[in-house]
């Protein structure tokens, strides 16, 4: 007789582009055939539609969102415990912080047996006054103890969890999320000419000689897309004709354009949005600023090295997993 496949319920805050979805999706949509996964996310990311094409249950839950909103976060509670109910997977397995809280209250309420958590960065950073820090981190340990299973996509984000004291080393997996880079390799013409970066300079207006800086990111407060503005400003009044292009899109939007046009940055910053040619506007840059206060494992700086650009990162999280100062 056939044993019964394992159900297992992913959820994760929001499917906007960036590392930890990524993630979430290849797991999603190659697991061993002997688990049956769905997917349960809040609604309104970019890549809703990618995962409604992966061909497994999804589930929207619209009360689940990224900021801290206690009506909103209550009802996600209770509904994501009331789906679970329904649903009786095996293992509920959360991805990021919100998603991470929520699911493993709710998980706890419903019964599920077997909980797992991916950390793709904490929640709490250094960058937060130390009342917020404190009590995010509190968080942390209190479904920390309804967890059966971590897994850290980084060194640094295990060792921060044991340093607090959130896991102990035997309840954790260090387990780096893959990252695609022939793409880039191909894109930055690495053992040939990088052929790509001039057509896409001329796409967005800028010189072929002037010095290029980009980042691809996702503008959300982890990211600080706002520090890559003041950046460049600072660069621009020293280096005239050096060009700032960012790639993304998000909540911070209208404040980087706001920022950006204060700064008087009107000639030398192009916001891109969101890009599906991501290897080839990496191809284009000179260097690669990356901004972020807090980090699981960034996959935009193996993509970045993928490519040969230089790289100038704060060093959080897993930007320390790949990066060596100097």
């Amino acid at each position: 007789m056939n044993a019964r496949r394992v159900r297992v319920c992913h959820v994760i805050t929001l499917l906007e582009p960036g590392g930890a979805q990524d993630n979430t999706l290849y797991t999603v949509s190659h697991l061993d055939a002997s688990f049956v996964p769905s997917l349960v996310c809040g609604r309104g990311g970019a890549l809703d539609g990618e995962a409604r094409r992966l061909g497994v249950p999804l589930r929207f839950v619209p009360s689940l969102v990224r900021p801290v909103r206690p009506h909103l976060d209550a009802l996600a509670l209770l509904s994501l415990a009331r789906l679970f109910r329904k649903e009786r997977p095996d293992i509920v397995h959360t991805h990021s912080s919100k998603a991470g809280v929520l699911g493993r209250l709710a998980a706890r309420l419903a019964g599920v047996p077997r909980v797992v958590h991916t950390i793709h960065g904490f929640g709490f950073h250094e960058s937060q006054r130390w009342p917020v820090r404190r009590a995010f981190i509190a968080l942390e340990g209190l479904v920390a103890r309804l967890t059966t299973r971590f897994i850290a996509v980084s060194r640094a984000n295990l060792e921060t969890g044991v340093a607090l004291g959130l896991f102990t080393r035997d309840r954790v997996s260090l387990i780096r999320s893959g990252v695609r880079l022939a793409e880039f390799e191909r894109a930055a013409g690495i053992g040939g000419s990088r052929g790509a970066g001039p057509t896409f300079r001329e796409e967005i207006g800028v010189p072929r000689n002037a010095p290029l800086v980009g980042m691809i990111a996702c503008l959300k407060p982890q990211k600080s897309p706002l520090t890559f503005v003041e950046v460049a400003a600072r660069v621009v009044r020293e280096l005239p004709g050096t060009v700032f292009v960012l790639a993304g899109d998000g909540e911070l939007r209208g404040e980087v354009e706001r920022r950006a046009a204060a700064l008087g940055l009107r000639e030398s910053f192009r916001l891109l949005g969101w890009r599906r040619d991501v290897p080839r506007v990496m191809a284009a840059l000179d260097v690669m600023l990356h901004t972020s206060l807090w980090e699981g494992l960034p996959r935009v700086l193996p993509e970045a090295i993928a490519s040969g650009v230089p790289i100038v990162a704060t060093g959080v999280g897993g930007t320390v997993d790949i990066l060596r100062d100097g």
